[in-house]
């Protein structure tokens, strides 16, 4: 006599499931077409095609101003769109990732491609997500360390910067002699968001320039060399 096996099949992530990150990272891992799904107080949500006019540009000169300041600063990585493992309920998937890396005394760890913990900086490209970015994710990004938080609302050309103070988000001033917003965590990244919204990046390059040749920035980076771990 014969058996046949009965393989169950692995039901689709849907926006709105009640899911575990585990049963969230199985379902994910079988939808290899899905580019873009994260779970927030565990809750799937999974991104709507996105436009050039209203995300895509905007991503990709965000990425282009956080790439230069990486390439200033030995010891520190960004990321487009990593997987967050922050807790059994929540793993985001920022638009833009900016870290020091681990062995130069950054808060993220590495467990194989896995990184687990709040990095240094998140930023999110809000079109259609404002509702999102601006509340559960704001709360999660807090509990969990994310020392500065960008939302850039795309419709509403605003970009907003939260410095965490207190385990509370504080909007990020502009620095009163230039008008620049300048990290805390990064020295020398320093940002034009009135350039940076109207998309001309030659100016936001401009801005970082000056940033990557402060005293600020070049004691920074003497700082990461001597916190590396060999």
């Amino acid at each position: 006599m014969s058996h046949t096996r009965t393989t169950k099949r692995i039901p689709p992530l849907e926006n709105g499931d009640r899911l575990t990150r585990a049963e969230f990272d199985r379902r994910y891992q079988a939808m290899p077409d899905v580019k873009k799904a994260e779970l927030i107080n565990g809750v799937v949500f999974m991104g709507s095609p996105v436009s050039l006019d209203f995300h895509g540009e905007q991503h990709w000169k965000l990425i282009m101003w956080l790439g230069v300041f990486e390439a200033s600063t030995p010891g520190i990585v960004g990321g487009d769109n990593i997987t967050l493992r922050l807790d059994s309920k929540n793993e985001p998937q920022p638009d833009a990732t900016l870290m020091v890396r681990p062995e130069y005394g950054g808060q993220v760890k590495k467990s194989g491609n896995n990184v687990t913990g709040g990095p240094e900086l998140v930023a999110e490209i809000s079109g259609t997500t404002t509702a999102l970015d601006l509340n559960d994710k704001l709360e999660v990004y807090a509990l969990y360390g994310v020392n500065e938080y960008i939302v850039w609302r795309t419709h509403d050309e605003e970009l907003d910067w939260f410095v965490l103070r207190g385990g509370e988000y504080v909007r990020l001033e502009p620095d009163p002699s230039d008008g620049l917003l300048k990290s805390a965590v990064f020295p020398g990244l320093w940002l034009d968001s009135a350039a940076l919204v109207s998309l001309n990046i030659a100016a936001v390059l401009a801005a970082l320039s000056r940033g990557t040749s402060s005293p600020e920035h070049a004691t920074f980076v003497r700082q990461l060399a001597a916190r590396r771990r060999t």
